[in-house]
């Protein structure tokens, strides 16, 4: 996480922004799964609040379409008690050619405690956090960062496995264009797991090497003995250019299936950020196995972190 220590508070964070995994310790890391084990228990009860934010305001300023980080943002900052504002950036100011730090100030103007943002442009949360007097939570800005997600999936992991330390993930697909395979193999790398990334050529950064993982063109071999699979969706969006033959025989080389996934271990755990393409990254039945898959508990996953990270930016016990 890219931090600013701006104050602390009497909970002991020293942390303003959350953008990034990068200069989050350990013990924040901890602080905060911790915490979302508490709210996920308090989620699955009839009364869901938990009002410790009773009083502050959260936008949502997503510069992308999302349904579940945008939702989860919301869900999570409403249980907390808080005044959550989402704003639909297709139908606002910014298509009348508004900047994003003509938006920032209209914003700060209005003293919100805290935006959670996502934008297409890496970078983009950095700035927001410079120009506004607020909390500032990165959603996901363009390839470079999605740190809740990362949280989220350490959490599901730890839910299911009782660790992260010693574990041999294989991150596949879209490494090249996918935020979600930064942040995680930064949160991964830092708890100790071993961390494997699986791409065609054209999908894979240059000098992976260099990200700490050990990268594999071939989907059986990179998924020989791992415990987590992680399948990224492919980012064709962001795709300028042709960086696969065909989704057909993308599925074929580097779409998992039953057959792929008996290289792992037989308890290894199927993850996936969402939205799935169904029968590009993943084979609909494997998507479904309630058995293998955790996808949906990363959703409920994801609305505890995101409780817990906005409780250790906000919350003053004081």
């Amino acid at each position: 996480m890219n931090v600013h220590s701006t104050h602390t508070a009497a909970n002991g964070s020293t942390h303003r922004h959350l953008l990034g995994i990068e200069d989050l310790s350990r013990e924040d890391v901890f602080r905060i799964l911790d915490r979302a084990m508490f709210y996920i228990e308090n989620n699955r009860h009839q009364d869901k609040k938990h009002p410790i934010l009773k009083g502050r305001t959260i936008i949502n300023l997503f510069y992308e379409n999302s349904t579940r980080t945008r939702t989860s943002f919301e869900l999570a900052g409403k249980r907390l008690g808080a005044d959550v504002i989402n704003m639909t950036v297709a139908s606002s100011s910014v298509k009348k050619g508004e900047t994003l730090i003509d938006t920032a100030m209209t914003i700060n103007a209005m003293h919100p405690d805290c935006i959670a943002m996502r934008h297409p442009e890496s970078g983009a949360c950095h700035l927001l956090a410079q120009k506004v007097n607020c909390s500032v939570i990165n959603g996901g800005d363009g390839m470079h960062e999605h740190p809740t997600q990362a949280l989220l999936d350490a959490l599901t992991i730890m839910q299911h496995k009782g660790k992260i330390e010693g574990l041999q993930v294989a991150i596949c697909g879209d490494i090249l264009h996918s935020r979600v395979a930064r942040s995680n193999i930064k949160l991964l790398n830092m708890l100790g797991a071993k961390v494997r990334i699986i791409a065609p050529p054209t999908l894979m950064p240059s000098c992976p090497e260099s990200f700490g993982v050990e990268p594999f063109h071939d989907m059986r071999k990179g998924l020989k003995g791992c415990d987590i699979i992680i399948m990224l969706r492919l980012q064709l969006e962001r795709m300028e250019g042709n960086f696969i033959p065909s989704v057909r025989e993308y599925f074929h080389f580097w779409g998992l299936n039953e057959e792929k996934l008996s290289y792992a271990k037989p308890d290894a755990l199927i993850m996936h950020p969402g939205p799935i393409n169904r029968g590009v990254e993943i084979d609909s039945k494997l998507a479904d196995d309630l058995n293998r898959s955790v996808i949906l508990q990363q959703v409920e996953m994801g609305v505890a972190v995101r409780q817990a990270a906005l409780e250790f930016l906000l919350h003053d016990h004081g």
